[in-house]
């Protein structure tokens, strides 16, 4: 029988060797560590919002990528969801270039 598909790990590692798609990647991560604790939680983006004392759409913004958010609001999403906020300085790697 004939293969159809390929599996997910090889796409992404294709897709992630071109150095744009992986910057893009990198940059949305933080947006999808967040939904993803927030479902494995089981909450809502609204009962996350309330936990930290801000409205639902702050969330969502934070959740698609679309916001900057301060350091103060990602450590109140962080306790919302029982986590602490971690920042760290990491040496850029050799041909990774300084993103702004």
């Amino acid at each position: 029988m004939a293969r159809n598909s390929i599996p997910y790990g090889e796409v992404k590692a294709r897709l992630l060797a071109d150095p744009e798609a992986k910057a893009a990647y990198d940059a949305l991560e933080p947006a999808y560590q967040l939904a993803r604790l927030r479902i494995a939680q089981g909450l809502t983006q609204a009962e996350v919002a309330e936990r930290a004392g801000v409205r639902q759409p702050n969330i969502a913004r934070l959740e698609a990528g679309k916001h900057e958010p301060t350091l103060g609001l990602l450590r109140r999403v962080a306790a919302a969801l029982g986590y602490r906020l971690d920042v760290r300085f990491v040496p850029v790697e050799e041909g990774e270039g300084v993103r702004e």
